[in-house]
């Protein structure tokens, strides 16, 4: 005898009322067939780009994201111009927002930081 119960109304099947033991068994096969859709779903989706905790943290702070990934890289203005091949000043001036930075400075930056172009993009 089944220990599920069927309401139905005009002979057509409107509830099942279950257990709740089933239920949460039910449950439990449901969750993990959502998570293993949104996992799969995520790797499908992967564009295999990672911000550090402190890359992100800085940036949700305001903080530039050429800077946030100078300061992550342990770089000094300097450095991080030399390493680009671009000027002291004009590496400063993307990092405080005064200049957007051309793509093929963002291009040298990104090659620089180890980041892909997107990275660096507000």
């Amino acid at each position: 005898m089944s220990r599920v119960q069927v309401i139905e109304q005009d002979g057509k099947r409107l509830f099942y009322v279950v257990p709740a033991d089933i239920w949460e068994r039910v449950k439990e096969m449901v969750e993990d067939a959502e998570d293993a859709a949104a996992y799969a779903d995520a790797v499908a989706n992967d564009d295999g780009v990672r911000l550090p905790a402190p890359v992100a943290h800085a940036m949700a702070d305001g903080t530039s994201p050429v800077k946030a990934w100078r300061e992550h890289r342990g770089l000094t203005l300097q450095a991080l111009a030399d390493a680009a091949g671009v000027s002291k000043p004009y590496v400063s001036q993307i990092e405080g927002g005064k200049r957007a930075g051309t793509a093929a400075t963002l291009k040298k930056l990104a090659g620089a930081l180890g980041v892909p172009v997107g990275a660096l993009l507000p």
